[in-house]
């Protein structure tokens, strides 16, 4: 957000001053207050502020740069600094202003409407047939099939504009056609970019065509997911770790019916009963440094496993993140029910 609305000049009377609080969207019931002459931002006023003011004997003709608060918390311009991000918001702090080398604001951050902000693109692979959803993806394409009142694929795109994500390229091939003009209007104010696969590409194949930069990192995630990640603590995880690949993963048990032998050459060394093994399953969900996208071949058709092992194979580290919460991959008439049933319980408990 720009955030004009929550600038005044410091010589604005302190009636000035509560008459625009007043006239705030929301809860973010904070002024920023501006030196006259340079523009920068010497303080922060609130209600609260007005009252003590008042108390101390000023009047209600007096400055709001009298008032203000000098002391506040801020970001500098640039890339966002998402560990600080993450502490205002647990420190209850709503409004961040992100400010020039010369102290002037250039936007505000407001942390109710925009959970953080990640310095990531993201890409959404959404050119599959949805074959085993047929006969509802014969004439709609998966992404677009509708829950609860809702495409599937909006769920992903709102999840990624309340991390901040404003840049989103969705890769489109089976009925193309209808997620174009599905996106002709923006989506939780973000204004998606479409990429059409003119032969098959695979299951990253297509992000040759969204204009990979050389620096920094690419979210990349099947569009026909429904999942409660946090994108916040896997860009974090990603950026600990030092990794060049961040695969985001759910755990999977595979349970034997039978009793396993445990071999040696011809000789049985155990034996379990009906045993269960857990794994790790990968979810289709991806951040990929620039550089390793930046390996792929345009026009050559390759899925996001094998990318990611030809990654391996030349050095790149690649880890992994646990998605804890919701995550099904909506693939199946079981799927489907499944999601459908999840986000009605979401609702009513959202409605009580």
């Amino acid at each position: 957000m720009n955030g004009q609305e929550h600038i005044i000049s410091a010589s604005a009377t302190l009636v000035e001053a509560l008459r625009r609080l007043n006239t705030l969207p929301g809860g973010a019931m904070t002024l920023f207050v501006t030196d006259d002459e340079s523009g920068r931002v010497a303080g922060t006023l609130t209600d609260g502020d007005i009252r003590r003011a008042i108390i101390r004997g000023m009047s209600l003709d007096g400055c709001a740069g009298e008032a203000a608060c000098r002391s506040f918390r801020f970001l500098p311009e640039g890339t966002p600094d998402v560990d600080a991000l993450r502490r205002f918001r647990t420190e209850g702090i709503t409004l961040i202003p992100v400010l020039d080398k010369a102290g002037r604001a250039v936007r505000i951050i407001d942390l109710s409407r925009t959970h953080t902000e990640l310095p990531l693109r993201a890409i959404l692979m959404a050119g599959g047939m949805g074959e085993r959803l047929r006969p509802m993806t014969l004439t709609t394409p998966k992404p677009l099939l509708e829950i609860e009142g809702k495409a599937i694929i909006d769920y992903n795109i709102e999840a990624l504009a309340a991390c901040g994500i404003r840049d989103i390229s969705v890769c489109t091939r089976y009925l193309a056609d209808q997620i174009d003009r599905h996106f002709a209007t923006p989506v939780a104010g973000v204004t998606v970019k479409c990429v059409r696969e003119e032969i098959p590409l695979g299951t990253i194949g297509a992000a040759t065509l969204t204009g990979t930069p050389d620096e920094g990192e690419t979210l990349v995630m099947n569009s026909d997911l429904l999942t409660t990640i946090s994108f916040e603590e896997m860009y974090l995880r990603h950026k600990d770790s030092g990794a060049d690949i961040t695969i985001g993963v759910i755990p999977y048990q595979v349970s034997v019916p039978y009793a396993i032998l445990s071999l040696d050459g011809e000789n049985v060394t155990g034996i379990e009963e009906k045993p269960s093994y857990s794994y790790y399953a990968n979810a289709g969900i991806y951040i990929f440094s620039n550089k390793i996208l930046r390996m792929l071949r345009p026009g050559e058709r390759t899925d996001a496993t094998d990318l990611i092992a030809e990654a391996i194979e030349a050095g790149h580290k690649t880890t992994y993140y646990p998605i804890k919460g919701t995550w099904i991959d909506v693939g199946s008439p079981a799927d489907f029910r499944q999601a459908s049933e999840l986000m009605r319980h979401h609702r009513a408990m959202k409605d009580a």
